[in-house]
């Protein structure tokens, strides 16, 4: 009896256990979708976070609406290739090595399961468009993440040629063989849309939310706008009427409190190319043409919206939009990306979870898109993964206001960091160089704190999330 006891006792907590795992995880039949979203480069100039006020943004503005908006969220990397694979891999750059665009994460850590793969691995048809991860050299998007995918199409050398470096001085070009292909350049297209290369993407994607599904899907659209060049239709440029375009502040000495590495990133290269547009009388042209290429992004977001809406899938649908990193047009002297500050590092991201999120959501917590790997595997019931670094802000989605006692990590190159709380911004480099900003008395980062002794504990207290190098083995699988 007491063997046949022991046996009821075992096949009981047996079905109890796949029971529990059957709920945690679900079953692919009921697992919620996911449309995930990105544009690149695109900073807080978006009307929901307020970045700027004269920009028009009202499909990203209306997707705000609908779920959890986070205001103090920041990019793992202020550079294409380091942060796209730090979201993809769920590992940081630190742990990879990777720091810069030419090394394929591919090749480093052929064996690692991205995000994509891992949906893969679990039941979801996965399909992507455009630039999820960076698109050149090739090697960087392996096709057998994903069951179908839609290539970028950029739209350089594309367009007539009297838009080439409209208004720039080539001669600044002779030692920039970066740029040869005049990537620095911006101006109107006469064409619609859905002509353009990224939209393109977007019909490809809408076409796949109209089709029937079998399976639940992890459908990726990546948007290269409003990267250089800041190409758009000619209808956005009509917005922006070059006479209203206001600059950003940028005092003239922001740099002067910089300790040597910060200001050897604020001048290198960046900066003669900023000269080059000032003295070129194009820094307002190329501001307009950013605003520009931000509405056209917004547009085809829009349109992805209105295809999901209409799709049997609305309300079983997670939405996720973000963007890679920001960029300056001015601030620090610099009209690049590659920085620690603000205006390099935060982004939008906005994410809408059915049965999750409540509409109207604002979360001033510090979180960084290496939230996205962790979180998406949460809510759509995948098995946990070991090493994937990020944070789970599924609690923050339920929560806005919830306690959180995380940061916002971004590292550019190896060994600079920058820490974000909710306060202070504290930079770290590779030197043992130090920046501190005080964000409720200092927005704009332009006094450094640093140095001043009464401000050693905030440090020492940030200090403790620094990065250490690591080494991406999987052993998840």
């Amino acid at each position: 009896m007491r063997s046949r006891k022991n046996i009821l006792q075992w096949f009981v907590c047996a079905v109890a256990f796949l029971l529990a795992g059957t709920c945690a995880w679900g079953t692919s039949e009921n697992r919620p979708n996911v449309l995930f979203i990105c544009t690149d480069d695109l900073n807080d100039w978006v009307g929901c976070l307020g970045g700027r006020s004269d920009i028009k943004t009202p499909n990203i503005d209306r997707l705000a609406q609908r779920g959890v908006l986070f205001t103090n969220a920041h990019c793992p990397a202020p550079l294409c290739s380091p942060c796209r694979t730090a979201i993809m891999t769920g590992l940081r750059p630190s742990t990879t090595g990777i720091h810069n665009n030419n090394a394929v994460w591919a090749k480093k850590i052929p064996d690692w399961v991205t995000l994509p793969r891992h949906f893969k691995n679990n039941g979801y048809h996965v399909a992507g468009a455009g630039k999820i991860y960076h698109h050149t050299p090739k090697g960087f998007n392996p096709r057998d993440q994903w069951h179908e995918y839609f290539d970028l199409i950029p739209d350089q050398g594309t367009q007539a040629a009297h838009v080439k470096h409209l208004g720039l001085d080539r001669e600044y070009f002779s030692d920039m063989p970066e740029h040869p292909n005049g990537s620095w350049d911006w101006g109107p297209f006469q064409k619609d849309d859905y002509e353009m290369g990224d939209g393109r993407a977007v019909k490809w994607a809408i076409d796949l939310l109209r089709r029937k599904q079998d399976k639940p899907f992890f459908l990726a659209v990546g948007l290269f706008q409003p990267h250089l060049p800041f190409y758009a239709p000619a209808k956005y440029f009509d917005r922006y009427p070059a006479e209203t375009v206001a600059l950003p502040a940028a005092p003239q000495d922001d740099l002067d409190d910089l300790p040597p590495a910060a200001a050897k990133i604020a001048q290198a290269g960046r900066d003669k190319r900023f000269k080059m547009v000032v003295e070129c009388g194009e820094l307002r042209p190329a501001v307009r043409g950013y605003l520009s290429s931000i509405s056209h992004a917004d547009t085809l977001v829009g349109g992805l919206l209105k295809a999901l809406d209409e799709s049997p899938y609305a309300d079983n649908t997670i939405i996720v939009f973000w963007s890679d990193h920001g960029y300056h047009f001015g601030e620090k002297q610099r009209m690049a990306k590659r920085s620690l500050w603000e205006r390099a590092t935060r982004v939008p991201l906005i994410m809408v979870a059915p049965g999750i999120t409540k509409p109207g959501g604002r979360c001033s917590r510090p979180v960084d898109l290496m939230a996205l790997y962790p979180t998406l595997v949460d809510l759509c019931g995948l098995p946990p993964r070991k090493k994937i670094e990020g944070d789970n802000i599924t609690a923050l989605l339920r929560d806005p206001d919830a306690q959180w006692d995380r940061v916002a990590i971004t590292t550019h190159s190896q060994g600079s960091h920058s820490i974000r709380d909710q306060r202070w911004r504290y930079i770290h480099y590779v030197n043992g160089d130090e920046e501190l900003y005080d964000h409720d008395t200092d927005p704009n980062e332009w006094i450094n704190l640093a140095e001043r002794p009464e401000y050693a504990s905030v440090k020492k207290k940030l200090s403790r999330w620094l990065p250490r190098e690591g080494d991406a083995k999987d052993d998840n699988e």
